[in-house]
């Protein structure tokens, strides 16, 4: 280690015979602390916010979707949804068909988008498992699931014989002028009541495949999409190849992070805005150690005229209080992510404070990078702060030697 570094730490950790610039350097090591800390807390709370809202998607999104690339629906056999199962990439392929319904109960009315879906959905996306009340549909024609949020608006409940559901579509080939209504409907027996979140719970009801091609008329291979449950890491340009090369007609693979492109792309923006405003926090913070780097500066005349003498150049002199200035940016970045860390700990595993209205923990994430995120920050902004208080250390320089 040089002498530099040396009479630099020596400068950080001696006491100074003066009050004033002793507690204006503990001030700004106590600054940096908190707002190191802090920055470090909110990108671990915006982390746990973002796991916690993508939760949902990941519940019920499956890892990919194939759906023709022209037109409404997909045409493939069982051979042919067999040969794509049998791909390395792939653990579970379900068919599925997707279409706006009207609702009918009681009279009360609400539109809705029916997923008529199979044995192998559940192995695709668990929805068997978010069933709160009642059973899932097990691919009985005459049953339906349906969200919380649908049962209550339209106040149905589940196994309620005494009035069905009524599921209405408008009719695909209504040529004849003696029919009168131009829409197709079938009842149904509510067996279950599931549970993700308020948008999806108020959106979509499940009812067997065969159920939703005899309300649409559809035939016995058509579909409107595939789901598609893959390994992890996979290339998804490689495996929707190879899917083209098996399906007949043109398609297109989309992941999850496509489909929900809008809500993945406010998050990051939101999670850059939260970055900036608490950087600057550290940015109003860092003020302080300019302050306190050009008193120690003024302080240290005498010294800085004794080193002249020694032979220390006036870039050696401005060194030792750019390390100076480092040296309380790194003690008081560890510090302050080191509380920042505890803090994010206790809160992950014992739940000091809860969601406004709920008994639901505030979800929190540990994550490496944002350690790594606010130290290079820290140390940047710190930098630039150490630099600028440095600026005029030859004039004082200069001064001290008349």
């Amino acid at each position: 280690m040089t002498y530099v570094f040396k009479i630099a730490f020596r400068y950080f950790f001696s006491k100074n015979e003066q009050t004033v610039i002793n507690k204006i350097n503990f001030l700004s090591l106590i600054l940096i602390i908190i707002s190191s800390a802090s920055l470090f807390i909110v990108l671990s709370a915006f982390d746990g916010l973002k796991t916690f809202g993508l939760s949902f998607s990941n519940k019920f999104d499956a890892d990919y979707e194939l759906s023709p690339l022209n037109g409404k629906y997909l045409k493939v056999s069982p051979e042919i949804i067999s040969e794509i199962n049998n791909l390395e990439e792939i653990v579970e392929v379900a068919p599925q068909i997707e279409e706006k319904v009207f609702l009918s109960f009681k009279e009360k009315n609400q539109v809705a988008v029916l997923k008529g879906v199979d044995s192998s959905y559940n192995k695709v996306i668990p929805i068997k498992d978010l069933v709160m009340i009642g059973d899932w549909i097990d691919n009985d024609n005459s049953k339906t699931v349906i969200g919380y949020g649908i049962s209550s608006k339209l106040g149905l409940g589940v196994y309620d014989y005494s009035s069905f559901l009524k599921i209405s579509v408008p009719r695909n080939n209504n040529s004849s002028v003696l029919n009168l209504n131009p829409f197709k409907s079938l009842p149904l027996i509510v067996v279950g009541l599931y549970q993700i979140n308020e948008e999806l719970d108020n959106k979509y009801i499940f009812t067997s495949l065969s159920f939703a091609k005899n309300l649409l008329n559809l035939k016995e291979n058509q579909y409107s999409n595939l789901i598609i449950k893959t390994i992890d890491n996979i290339n998804k340009k490689k495996l929707e190849e190879k899917i083209n090369l098996i399906v007949e007609e043109k398609t297109k693979l989309t992941s999850r992070l496509e489909k929900n492109a809008a809500l993945f792309k406010m998050l990051n923006t939101e999670n850059i805005a939260v970055y900036f405003i608490f950087s600057l926090v550290m940015i109003i913070s860092l003020f302080n150690l300019v302050g306190s780097l050009i008193m120690m500066i003024l302080n240290k005349k005498k010294e800085m005229k004794i080193l002249i003498a020694m032979g220390v150049s006036n870039k050696n002199l401005s060194q030792i209080f750019y390390f100076i200035g480092l040296i309380i940016c790194f003690v008081g970045g560890i510090i302050g992510l080191s509380l920042g860390s505890l803090l994010v700990f206790i809160q992950k595993y014992s739940s000091i404070i809860n969601v406004p209205g709920t008994n639901l923990s505030y979800p929190v994430e540990f994550n490496i990078k944002n350690i790594i995120v606010v130290f290079l920050t820290l140390i940047i902004l710190g930098s630039i702060s150490s630099l600028w208080s440095i600026r005029g250390i030859k004039k004082i320089s200069n001064q001290a030697m008349n």
